[in-house]
């Protein structure tokens, strides 16, 4: 999948490759921001984000920044399955929740792309981990701008009202919300506060990678 040598059995990644990977390391519990040593950032420990726990398996850096657009936009799933199967290792010595919620695209981006990047990496991650997924809990009810052309303030304000939880869908106490990258958080925290009024008691964060 990186450097074109045979892969590993059952990858589609050399042994190498797989351990050059841009594994993170040290973060904060919070945001997933890279530290030092464990722990929470200055801006978390200030202004406490909506998100119990968010653990990201990779720095945004390559080749992990070549998979992941791959995915997203050109339909390389099988870049997909090599990402979702390092989540899912990654992920499996967590406190695993009562179910995966995906981060949704907009129906009119979701025609236009033809599939939910979050959700392929979500359904194989909830299927590899034994948690029930939670496809329609969560819907992103009006277009937004792409996140990354704009700042943080613009990210927050273009999120703003954008997504809507179904109230005949009941939701359990502990769900995780699964992206492909996170930036600067207000994705995911946009979805966690409509789903902190619905009812959910703690909600968690899982990212492919984190942009430093």
């Amino acid at each position: 999948m990186v450097c074109g040598e045979p892969a590993a059995r059952g990858r589609d990644l050399c042994i190498p490759c797989h351990i050059a990977l841009p594994w993170q390391g040290p973060a904060c519990r919070r945001c997933a921001l890279p530290l030092p040593q464990p722990g929470e950032c200055g801006h978390c420990l200030q202004s406490p984000p909506p998100l119990g726990e968010v653990h990201a398996v990779f720095d945004y850096a390559f080749p992990v920044d070549r998979l992941l657009p791959r995915l997203k936009f050109h339909r390389d799933f099988a870049a997909g399955r090599v990402l979702t199967q390092c989540m899912a290792d990654r992920m499996a010595a967590l406190p695993l929740p009562d179910a995966v919620i995906p981060i949704p695209l907009h129906r009119a981006r979701l025609r236009g792309r033809g599939y939910d990047q979050a959700l392929e990496l979500a359904r194989p991650l909830a299927r590899a981990l034994g948690i029930p997924l939670l496809e329609h809990a969560l819907a992103r009810r009006k277009t937004t701008r792409a996140q990354s052309r704009l700042d943080a303030n613009a990210r927050q304000r273009n999120l703003r009202d954008a997504f809507h939880v179904d109230a005949k869908r009941p939701l359990p106490a502990h769900v995780v919300l699964v992206d492909d990258v996170m930036t600067t958080g207000a994705t995911l925290h946009a979805a966690a506060r409509v789903l902190h009024q619905a009812g959910v008691q703690r909600i968690d964060g899982w990212v492919c990678a984190r942009v430093a």
